[in-house]
């Protein structure tokens, strides 16, 4: 347009991108709670709140007890580490118990990205723990009564199938760890033991069909855990350690 045949705007109107549009400059904001935008029934500060306590909810005690067969796989104190850990997570209840109350129990999924990480972590302290008491799985209700969380997702607070899954495979990585640590105690039996279980648990999620998600991808990495002992297993195999084991188990 010649600069001589140019319209030229009201004030108002001069800062709106387009400049033969005829739009206002101003926006009209509605105000909260008014009948077009509801007012959110769970308040900011109580979300806030919520937020804090997800960050409370974490035993590194518990880790630091449980971790301790690393160092010492076949000794005899492991059970009583494992009771003191199971106090500890007296402590873990009560943070979640003040948890739960802070949200509408059919708002669950919507803040369960809150505290997914902190309960996937938990699952594998519960299943670790259970793990060296008993040298067996534990269930997802073992795990929710361990916790004081409802297992039935209609109960309101509870864990989710896909934290426990998480957990379980947490579980399935520190076990490898184990069996390496074991071999350097000179406990020749547990990486046997520890592979059985592997195998097993490794079966067992062959059975399941996974999303394309993150419980997917966590599932991709047990191939290499099962590996790793097997790679253990042979290296026993070869120097002949794992017939003394039998030998003297019989």
């Amino acid at each position: 347009i010649p600069h001589s045949k140019r319209v030229r705007l009201p004030s108002g109107l001069r800062r709106i991108k387009g400049a033969g549009c005829s739009t206002p400059s101003f926006s009209v904001r509605r105000r909260v709670g008014s009948p077009e935008t509801p007012k959110d029934p769970f308040p900011l500060a109580a979300a806030r709140e919520l937020l804090l306590l997800c960050r409370h909810v974490r035993q590194p005690d518990v880790h630091h007890i449980a971790g301790r067969p690393h160092r010492r796989p076949g000794h005899p104190r492991v059970p009583k580490k494992c009771q003191k850990a199971r106090e500890h997570f007296g402590t873990v209840r009560t943070q979640l118990a003040s948890l739960k109350i802070k949200f509408p129990a059919e708002q669950y999924y919507r803040f369960h990205e809150h505290w997914r990480f902190v309960l996937q972590r938990l699952v594998f302290l519960a299943a670790f723990v259970v793990y060296l008491e008993t040298e067996t799985l534990v269930t997802r209700e073992a795990v929710a009564e361990i916790l004081g969380i409802e297992a039935d997702r209609e109960k309101g607070f509870h864990l989710d199938i896909e934290d426990y899954l998480s957990g379980v495979l947490t579980l399935a990585s520190e076990l490898s760890r184990l069996a390496v640590n074991s071999v350097t105690a000179g406990d020749y039996s547990r990486p046997l033991r520890i592979s059985a279980f592997i195998n097993e648990l490794d079966s067992g999620f062959r059975l399941l069909n996974l999303k394309n998600d993150s419980l997917r991808k966590r599932y991709d990495g047990l191939k290499y855990d099962v590996k790793k002992i097997e790679e253990v297993v042979y290296d026993l195999s070869i120097r002949g350690l794992n017939k003394e084991t039998a030998s003297e188990e019989k």
